[in-house]
C-alpha cells in the first residue's frame, strides 16, 4: 500500500484547521456517475490479482496492471462523454471498498497487528491477508453490501483499534489522474456507514459499539480530505448507504446525531475538497434534513430505489447541489427516459429556486457489466431493451441535456425509448397466458407440507443417518479439465456424448472421494454447472445469458448474472439425469441440488415490468416440477438453495413483511409437493441468520445450512433463543479463504453448535459450495470436518 505524506498524516488532530464557512470551488458537472465497474472489461483485475497471489506476478507488475486499468477506465468514460472536471469517479480498489478504508485507517484487528509497519500501515500482502486469512488466523468476516449481491469485508473495531490516516492510496489515484491530465472525484465509504457496517471485535468490552470511535475516525478522515485537496481533488464523494436503512442495532437518533457531528466537523475543515454525501440504495428519510443543515456542498439522492423527497425536506437543501440518481446503477434495463425526465422536472420544481441539479446514476455501476454492445449472441430485439454501464453513462448524459435544454433537445432519444418499450411489452415471451393462469391457480395448500414431526419420522426411517450427519453444500472444485470440456463443447470441438462422458467421469470421482472421506450424505459435485443460477437460466424459457457480462461479487470473484426477461417455463427436467447417475454409484443418500426462486431472481437481472412476487411464483412452479421428477427418480434428499433470501430483504423494516410473504411463499411453492419421506434442505450464506430467523423458520425446510465459521458461530444464541425446531448445519469451514482448517478448529466450532442446539439438531458441513477451491485443500478440509464430527460424536 502507499506511504503516508508528511503534510497530512504527520499532523496532529489539533492541526486540522476548521472554520464555520464553506469552501467555494468549482461546481459539480451536470452529468456524472457514482462509480464504475473496477474489474475491467475482460476481468483484467481478477487475472492480475490472482496471478499475484500465485506468485506469477510481482508487486510492480500488479501495480502497473492496476494503473493501466484505472487509465483505461478514465479514457473510456471520457470517450462516453464524461469530460468535465470531477465527472469521473475514482473508486478503484484491489479488493473491496470497505477494506480500502480499513487499510487507509490502519484499523486492523489484534490478530493482524503484526502486519502493520512502523507507521501503522499495511503492505499489499498484508491487505490481502485481511481479506483471505493466513495460517491459523481467519480472514475478516464477509457479508452482503446492503441488499445487493456484492460482499464486503466487515471491519472489526474496539476501544484499542489503531485508527489514523496511514495509507495514501485513495489520494494517490487523484495524483495519478492529475499527472495524466484528468481531474477525478475520489469516492470513499463515508465514516458513518463504515462504522455502522463494522462489528465489535472479539476483544471489545460488553456494550461497545464501533460508533464509539467516531471521533478518531473523523480525525483520520480529516487528514484524508486534506491530502485529497493537496492531490488536486476539487470534489470528494462520501458514500453513506447505511443511512437509508433502519435495521442497524443502534438507536436511530444516535445515528442522526453521528451524522450531525460528522458532517459538521468535516464540513468545517478549511483545506478540503467540496463534499458530496451520496445516500444510495434507498431514501435518506430523516437523514436528509440533517445533511441539508450540515456545511457540505452536495447531497446525492437515489430516486430509483428511493422516492422523491417531500418539498419540506427538499427545502433544507437550499444552497447545496443535488445529485439526482435517476438511472439505476443496479439493473440492466433501459431507463424509462420519459419517466426519469419527469422525476427530474418535479425535483427542480420542488427544490429552492436556483438549486443546481446533477443527473447521475442511483448507485455505483459496480453492480452491472461494462458494455451491452459486446453481447452479440443475445437476440438483437432483447438486446435493444438493455443498458449496461456504458449505455447508462449515455442515458445520464442525455437526461442532463434534456433537463438543461428542454425535452425537445432529446426528442429523438425519447421517441426511440418509447418505441422500444412498446416492442418489449408486445413480445410473445413477455406474457404467456398459461404461465399467468398457473400462478393464479396456486392455493395455500400448494405451499404446505405435512407437519415436521411426521416428516422427520419418515426421513429417519428412510435415510438411517448417524448423529451429526456430515455433508457438503453442493458444488465441488471446478477444475481446469471441467472448464476445458465446457469450452470445447461451446466451440463445437466435442459433441454432447463426449461432454457427458467427461462430466460423468468427474461425478464418479467426486462420489468416490466423498465415500473415501466418510461423508454421510453425498452430492454429485455439479461438474456440469457453470454457475448455480446460469445453469438453470440456460434450461428455462424466459432467460438469456451473456458472454461478457461479468460483475464483481467479492474480491477477485466475478459472476455473469443471467437476464430474466419473460415468463418462465421449464421445457424438460434439468438436473434429474445427473443426480440419478450419481445416486446409482453409491448406497449412501445423495442430494439433488436446485437453486431456489429468490436466489435465481436475486442473482439474475430480473425483469422490471411485473411484480417480483409474480416472477418468484413462476420460478417456484418450475422448480416444483423438478422436485417431483427428482423424487420419481429415487432421490430422497433435495436441497433448494436460497442464499440470497437475506440480501434482498428490504432495508426498511416496514417493507419486510410483504417481501417475506412472497419470498418465503415461493420457496414453499417449490417444495410444498415433496413427500414426507423426502428430506428438503436449504442453504443460506453470509446472511446474518439472526436477522431472518423467523423467515427461515417459515421456509419449513427440514435442514438449513448456514455460513457460521468466520463469525465463530455468533448466530447460535439467536437460533437457540428462537427455539428453532428443525435441523441446522452451521458451517465449520470457511470456504472463501484458502487456508485449511485443522480438525481441532472444526471440532471447537462444532462443539459450540452442539452445546447451543443439541446434537439431534446439528449437521456438519462447510459454509458454502466448494466450486472456487482446489482439490488438495478441499480434501484436507473435508477430512478435518469429518474428523470433527467423529470426535464430537464420541463424546455424546
Amino acid at each position: 500500500m502507499s506511504a503516508n505524506p508528511e503534510s497530512a498524516a504527520s499532523a496532529s488532530p489539533a492541526e486540522i484547521a476548521v472554520t464555520e464557512s464553506q469552501v467555494p470551488s468549482a461546481p459539480l458537472p451536470g452529468a456524472t456517475i457514482l462509480g464504475y465497474p473496477r474489474i475491467g472489461r475482460d476481468r483484467e483485475l481478477k487475472r492480475a490479482v490472482e496471478s499475484f497471489w500465485k506468485g506469477s506476478l510481482d508487486l510492480d507488475e500488479l501495480s502497473r496492471a492496476a494503473a493501466e486499468l484505472r487509465g483505461a477506465t478514465r479514457s473510456r468514460l471520457a470517450e462516453l462523454g464524461l469530460t468535465q472536471p470531477a465527472s469521473v469517479p475514482a473508486d478503484f480498489t484491489l479488493y473491496d471498498q470497505v477494506l480500502q478504508v480499513t487499510a487507509t485507517l490502519g484499523a486492523v484487528p489484534a490478530r493482524f497487528r503484526d502486519l502493520l509497519d512502523a507507521d501503522g500501515a499495511l503492505d499489499v500482502e498484508g491487505y490481502f491477508t485481511l481479506a483471505r486469512g493466513e495460517g491459523a488466523r481467519p480472514a475478516l468476516e464477509m457479508t452482503k453490501w446492503l441488499d445487493s449481491n456484492y460482499h464486503y469485508l466487515v471491519p472489526e473495531i474496539d476501544a484499542s483499534t489503531p485508527i489514523g490516516y496511514v495509507d495514501t492510496a485513495i489520494a494517490d489515484q487523484v495524483r495519478e489522474a492529475k499527472e495524466a491530465g484528468a481531474e477525478v472525484r475520489p469516492v470513499v465509504v463515508g465514516p458513518i456507514s463504515y462504522l455502522l457496517m463494522a462489528k465489535p471485535s472479539d476483544e471489545a468490552a460488553e456494550g461497545f459499539h464501533p460508533l464509539d470511535r467516531l471521533g478518531d475516525v473523523l480525525h483520520a478522515y480529516g487528514h484524508l480530505l486534506m491530502d485529497l485537496q493537496k492531490a488536486g481533488a476539487t470534489w470528494v464523494q462520501l458514500d453513506e448507504p447505511a443511512l437509508v436503512s433502519d435495521s442497524w442495532n443502534v438507536d436511530r437518533e444516535r445515528i442522526l446525531q453521528a451524522v450531525r457531528d460528522a458532517y459538521t466537523w468535516l464540513g468545517a475543515i478549511v483545506e478540503r475538497p467540496q463534499i458530496l454525501v451520496a445516500g444510495t440504495y434507498g431514501s435518506l428519510g430523516d437523514a436528509l434534513p440533517v445533511l441539508g443543515r450540515a456545511p457540505i456542498e452536495a447531497v446525492g439522492l437515489d430516486l430509483v430505489a428511493g422516492s422523491l423527497p417531500e418539498a419540506g425536506d427538499l427545502a433544507s437543501l437550499e444552497s447545496k447541489a443535488v445529485v439526482a440518481g435517476v438511472v439505476s446503477g443496479r439493473n440492466i434495463w433501459r431507463t424509462d427516459l420519459d419517466a426519469a425526465l419527469s422525476t427530474l422536472e418535479q425535483l427542480r420544481e420542488h427544490l429552492p429556486e436556483g438549486t443546481p441539479i446533477t443527473v447521475a446514476t442511483s448507485t455505483s455501476l459496480q453492480h452491472v457489466p461494462h458494455d451491452v454492445e459486446r453481447e452479440t449472441a443475445i437476440d438483437p430485439q432483447i438486446r435493444s431493451w438493455l443498458a449496461f454501464a456504458d449505455q447508462k453513462v449515455g442515458e445520464v448524459i442525455a437526461l442532463a441535456r434534456g433537463l438543461a435544454e428542454g425535452r425537445e433537445a432529446i426528442a429523438a432519444e425519447l421517441a426511440q425509448d418509447a418505441d422500444l418499450r412498446n416492442q418489449r411489452a408486445a413480445h410473445p415471451g413477455v406474457h404467456r397466458d398459461e404461465v399467468r393462469a398457473a400462478v393464479d391457480a396456486v392455493t395455500e395448500g400448494d405451499r404446505t407440507r405435512a407437519p415436521y414431526a411426521e416428516r422427520k419420522a419418515a426421513q429417519d426411517e428412510r435415510l438411517g443417518l448417524p448423529e451429526l450427519p456430515t455433508t457438503t453444500i453442493g458444488s465441488f472444485p471446478q477444475t481446469a479439465e471441467i472448464r476445458k470440456a465446457r469450452a470445447a463443447r461451446r466451440k463445437g470441438e466435442i459433441g454432447e456424448a463426449a461432454y457427458d462422458e467427461a462430466m460423468r467421469a468427474e461425478i464418479a470421482s467426486v462420489v468416490a472421494l466423498q465415500e473415501r472421506l466418510g461423508l454421510d450424505v453425498l452430492v454429485h459435485g455439479e461438474a456440469e454447472r457453470n454457475d448455480m443460477v446460469q445453469y438453470f437460466a440456460e434450461l428455462l424459457d424466459g432467460f438469456v445469458t451473456t458472454e461478457h457480462g461479468w460483475v464483481q461479487s467479492y474480491g477477485s470473484r466475478c459472476t455473469r448474472p443471467s437476464i430474466l426477461w419473460g415468463d418462465v417455463v421449464r421445457p424438460e427436467p434439468m438436473t434429474v439425469a445427473w443426480s440419478a447417475y450419481a445416486q446409482s454409484l453409491t448406497d449412501k443418500p445423495l442430494k439433488g441440488m436446485l437453486t431456489g426462486p429468490v436466489t435465481i431472481m436475486a442473482w439474475s437481472f430480473v425483469r422490471d415490468d411485473i411484480p417480483r412476487a409474480q416472477v418468484a411464483d413462476q420460478l417456484g412452479l418450475a422448480l416444483r416440477e423438478e422436485v417431483a421428477d427428482l423424487e420419481a427418480a429415487g432421490i430422497g434428499v433435495i436441497q433448494v438453495d436460497e442464499p440470497a433470501i437475506r440480501e434482498t430483504l428490504p432495508l426498511r423494516r416496514a417493507d419486510r413483511p410483504a417481501y417475506l410473504e412472497w419470498s418465503v411463499g415461493s420457496f414453499r411453492l417449490a417444495t410444498g409437493g415433496a413427500a414426507p419421506a423426502t428430506q428438503v434442505h436449504t442453504h443460506l450464506c453470509y446472511s446474518e441468520f439472526d436477522v431472518v430467523i423467523d423467515a427461515v423458520d417459515h421456509l419449513d425446510a427440514d435442514v438449513t445450512s448456514i455460513e457460521a465459521s468466520r463469525s465463530r458461530m455468533d448466530i447460535l444464541p439467536a437460533v437457540a433463543e428462537h427455539g428453532f425446531e428443525r435441523q441446522l448445519g452451521p458451517g465449520v469451514w470457511d470456504i472463501h479463504s484458502p487456508r485449511v482448517p485443522s480438525q481441532a478448529e472444526c471440532t471447537e466450532l462444532l462443539q459450540r453448535a452442539v452445546d447451543a442446539l443439541g446434537a439431534e439438531k446439528v449437521w456438519v458441513n462447510p459454509d458454502c459450495g466448494l466450486k472456487t477451491r482446489a482439490y488438495a485443500e478441499t480434501e484436507a478440509s473435508l477430512a478435518s470436518l469429518v474428523g470433527a464430527a467423529r470426535a464430537v460424536r464420541a463424546t455424546l
